[in-house]
């Protein structure tokens, strides 16, 4: 592989920190470089589903804490400082649900957002699973839910049946980085001996969907995605999760979708009208996919980097082509760069043309803001947002109908 001297520079100093046990971007990378040093991470370390006791635990107690990583983020220092209103200026008794991975954190931001106003009392109660959490929003017997990943289309829909309008949504933490469980950014991997080490959206929906939203023509070989010489008519095998999945409902979201347009993938099973793809091969667990590309010399799939156990090559990601291309890095993910990063979400319920709850809405607004997020900060899991993702959710909570 080519390499500039810096490039050669950065490789060095990221293996004497892997070497450390810690792996990180640095400030000067050069992101627009013509060919991408393959950053190396040894695999992680095999995780397993939970077990249905373990389950039950998490449900009444919330998921147990993973040890933080070793480097923590520091705060933006563009994040908006909350200004309380008068302390008796709101109160009353509410009820929110929690994910499992998201009762602590949740808990916390409550705590402080109390200390303010000491005649609100919010409850956050086991059982604690979004999707429960979410079929009782719909219900009409909470007032808002913590969850952490993207509502499924079925609960947008079963709200929408129920009320003539979807859920307000609004992001207000980022995911982890690589934590089994809680939110793990995703990556897109191939075998190690792909020369390929990046890719745009773009080419990603010319290459797993049928929709091709982004505009593209549909790509089935390595060459239609970059690859020269022997790997040019190689095709291109597929590996990801049968619909619906947290992992896969987000990645069809951020590459899929485009324009207020849904995606559909390649067929990866035959679904009683449609024959499978030959190309195509669908998990139903997210447990095997690096396996599944390891294996497979022409694979391309995508999987969350807490899952990242085998020796698979984890290439770096760009919107459109000719833009600045990151890597899943600690960094990059941190800082939100990296197009693929998580973020949590608090849904409640907002008519048209109706304020939102006071209480909710400063609840809201005192997550989003430079101690909401400090919150986040400390309990060392999840990565407090960046200001632009906060300024984008004040936007949505704003804008709002």
């Amino acid at each position: 592989m080519k390499r500039t001297a810096r490039a050669a520079t950065a490789l060095a100093v990221t293996v004497a920190l892997a070497a450390a046990g810690t792996v990180t971007s640095l400030a000067s990378t050069d992101n627009n470089a013509d060919n991408l040093t393959t950053w190396a991470v040894a695999p992680q370390t095999k995780v397993a589903p939970q077990t249905p006791e373990q389950d039950e635990y998490n449900k009444t107690h919330g998921r147990p804490l993973p040890a933080p990583e070793l480097l923590q983020p520091t705060l933006d220092a563009g994040l908006g400082k909350y200004r309380a209103r008068p302390k008796n200026s709101l109160r009353g008794d509410y009820e929110c649900a929690a994910s499992d991975v998201l009762a602590d954190l949740s808990q916390k931001w409550i705590k402080e957002f109390e200390k303010k106003y000491p005649k609100v009392h919010i409850s956050v109660n086991p059982p604690y699973a979004g999707s429960l959490g979410a079929l009782e929003l719909i219900k009409g017997k909470l007032d808002c839910v913590f969850v952490s990943r993207e509502l499924k289309p079925t609960d947008i829909q079963g709200f929408h049946d129920a009320f003539g309008y979807d859920p307000l949504s609004i992001p207000i933490s980022g995911g982890s980085y690589r934590h089994f469980g809680f939110l793990d950014s995703v990556g897109f991997m191939v075998n190690k001996k792909n020369p390929v080490d990046k890719l745009t959206l773009d080419q990603l929906d010319a290459v797993l969907s049928t929709t091709h939203n982004r505009g593209g023509k549909a790509a089935t070989t390595w060459g239609d995605l970059g690859a020269t010489g022997d790997w040019a008519d190689k095709p291109v095998h597929i590996v990801g999760l049968q619909p619906w999945n947290g992992f896969e409902e987000f990645v069809r979201q951020r590459v899929l979708d485009h324009n207020g347009k849904r995606g559909e993938w390649r067929p990866g099973a035959a679904d009683g009208t449609t024959p499978a793809d030959p190309a195509v091969h669908w998990e139903k667990t997210v447990f095997n996919l690096s396996k599944a590309v390891s294996g497979d010399p022409y694979a391309i799939g995508y999987t969350g980097m807490a899952y990242v156990d085998s020796a698979v090559k984890v290439i770096s990601l760009s919107d459109h082509a000719g833009g600045p291309a990151y890597a899943p890095t600690y960094e990059n993910v941190a800082s939100a760069a990296y197009p693929l990063s998580r973020v949590t979400y608090l849904n409640v319920n907002k008519r048209p043309g109706k304020q939102l709850d006071p209480v909710m809405e400063e609840l809201i607004r005192f997550i989003l803001s430079k101690q909401g997020q400090q919150v986040v900060s400390g309990q060392q899991i999840f990565l407090p947002l960046r200001s632009g993702q906060t300024r984008n959710s004040l936007d949505a909570l704003d804008s709002a109908p």
